[in-house]
């Protein structure tokens, strides 16, 4: 099964959406941007979620944050896992508690620098508690940019190791995309909103696609 996370949630009404329709993760970003909320506004959605489902983890956004306040705000909102998309390094993880997703940007390079990369983090951290997430690369962002990146990159790297894929997805390309790839898991934020807020109908679409792949895939072997 793909896992869905619904990324940049900044409020109980879309959240609950999100765990109705089914979705994996839910996103909650700490970092300075247009969907940031506030360690209060997180702890009262995360709330929510968990007494909502006990499937749905809630993950803290966070990016170049001192590690220190990342162990903090996860554990004063109870977050189930963290996501570091800034410049962390892999021994930075290594001090994060909750188990960690991790973003690389996605440019330029090869499947090979990939590799190495990901093969690096293998030998730092314990697989039960980490995944890649792969976004692409755009000068002055960290995420949530609604522009996707080399599909074929991804399926090379995907065929290797798990990772979660986010970029330019909506509800009419993500399927796709895992048709394509085969990733561990899907990431959205923009391609599920109408004039920069959550759109609930795009949220449900979203993780509908992506469940009929799947049903088809599994019926298929």
């Amino acid at each position: 099964m793909t896992r869905v996370k619904i990324c940049g949630i900044r409020d109980k009404t879309h959240a609950l959406a999100a765990v109705e329709a089914g979705a994996d993760f839910i996103g909650l970003v700490f970092a300075p941007s247009q969907r940031q909320v506030s360690p209060a506004k997180a702890c009262e959605i995360a709330s929510a979620v968990k007494n909502g489902s006990n499937t749905t983890k809630v993950v803290g956004v966070f990016v170049n944050a001192p590690s220190s306040q990342v162990n903090e705000l996860a554990d004063f909102c109870a977050l189930d896992w963290v996501q570091l998309s800034g410049d962390e390094s892999w021994e930075y993880c290594r001090e994060v508690v909750k188990p960690i997703i991790k973003a690389i940007r996605v440019g330029q390079q090869s499947p090979e620098e990939l590799y190495a990369e990901l093969s690096t983090e293998g030998k730092l951290l314990p697989p039960q508690r980490f995944i890649t997430l792969l976004d692409s690369r755009v000068e002055g962002k960290y995420g949530g940019t609604g522009e996707s990146f080399n599909w074929n990159l991804a399926q090379q790297v995907a065929e290797r190791f798990p990772v979660i894929i986010a970029g330019g997805l909506d509800p009419r390309n993500v399927a796709k995309l895992i048709e394509r790839v085969r990733p561990w898991g899907v990431d959205v934020s923009s391609g599920v909103e109408t004039g920069e807020v959550k759109d609930i109908a795009k949220i449900r679409t979203f993780i509908e696609e992506v469940r009929k792949l799947d049903e088809r895939r599994q019926a298929a072997t």
